[in-house]
C-alpha cells in the first residue's frame, strides 16, 4: 500500500501532462496496462479531485462480444468510433454510471473501462460525493469505499452521462481528465473481466498488485 507522503500534492496534480491523442490511439488492451498509476482528476469550480487508476478492462469493439460495439454502432455507443481519448459514460443497472475512454483510430471501436481508483486529492470531497464520513485516520477499507468499483468511481468524481459522455480527456478545456505524474507500479496483476458472461474468459482486466483500492481481489 502507498504511504500518504508518497501521495502526489494539490500543485503536482496541476502540473502533471495530460495524456495526449496518441496514447488513446492504440490497441485497449495496451492503453488498459499502461493506464494504471495514471491520475484521473476532476476539476469542481477551484478544487481538484483526482485518484490513481489502480483497475481497468479493455475492451476489444468488434472482435469482443462483451463490447457495447460489438453489433455496430448506434447513437447510444456513438463515441466509441470517434476520436480516441473521449469519455464513453453509460448508465447500468439502474443506479450507476460507468466511465470508459475511447481507445483505436477513428472508425475502429475499442474502449478501457476504468474499474477502480485510489483516491489522492480532494478525498474528503469524494467521500462526501459518494455520501461517506471519511475519518482524519482511514483504514484501507474506506478508500475502497471511495472509489473501489466502476461505480462508485463515477460517483466519487461526479461523472454522469449527461455531463461528460463525450468529453475530451485531451482537451486543456475539459474539467476532466487523465494525466501522468511519473508514478510506475512495481507489479501488475491480469485476470479475467468482472460482471461478463460474454467472453468471460478472456484475461483483459488488468490491477496493482495489493493496492487497498482495487474493487475484488486478484484472482491470477
Amino acid at each position: 500500500m502507498r504511504k500518504p507522503s508518497e501521495m502526489p500534492a494539490i500543485a503536482d496534480l496541476r502540473n502533471a501532462p495530460r495524456l495526449a491523442r496518441d496514447f488513446f490511439d492504440r490497441d485497449p488492451v495496451t492503453v488498459a496496462r499502461e493506464l494504471l498509476g495514471k491520475l484521473l482528476v476532476r476539476r469542481e469550480r477551484r478544487q481538484l479531485l483526482a485518484g490513481r487508476v489502480v483497475e481497468a478492462e479493455a475492451y476489444l469493439g468488434a472482435a469482443d462480444p462483451a463490447a457495447h460495439a460489438f453489433n455496430g454502432r448506434t447513437p447510444r455507443n456513438a463515441v466509441l468510433f470517434g476520436p480516441p481519448g473521449h469519455a464513453y459514460v453509460y448508465f447500468i443497472y439502474g443506479n450507476h454510471y460507468c466511465t470508459n475512454v475511447s481507445c483505436m483510430p477513428q472508425g475502429e471501436a475499442g474502449c478501457v473501462l476504468l474499474r477502480a481508483l485510489d483516491p489522492v486529492a480532494g478525498i474528503a470531497a469524494m467521500a462526501t460525493n459518494r455520501d461517506l464520513e471519511f475519518p482524519p485516520e482511514p483504514r484501507p477499507a474506506q478508500f475502497r469505499r471511495i472509489a473501489g468499483g466502476p461505480g462508485r468511481l463515477s460517483e466519487a468524481l461526479g461523472i454522469t452521462r449527461e455531463r461528460d459522455n463525450g468529453k475530451d480527456f485531451t482537451s486543456s478545456r475539459s474539467d476532466l481528465w487523465l494525466a501522468d505524474d511519473g508514478y510506475r507500479p512495481a507489479r501488475v496483476v491480469t485476470t479475467t473481466r468482472i460482471g461478463v458472461t460474454k467472453a468471460a474468459n478472456r484475461r483483459l482486466r488488468f490491477l496493482i498488485a495489493d493496492n487497498r483500492s482495487v474493487s475484488v481481489g486478484a484472482r491470477e
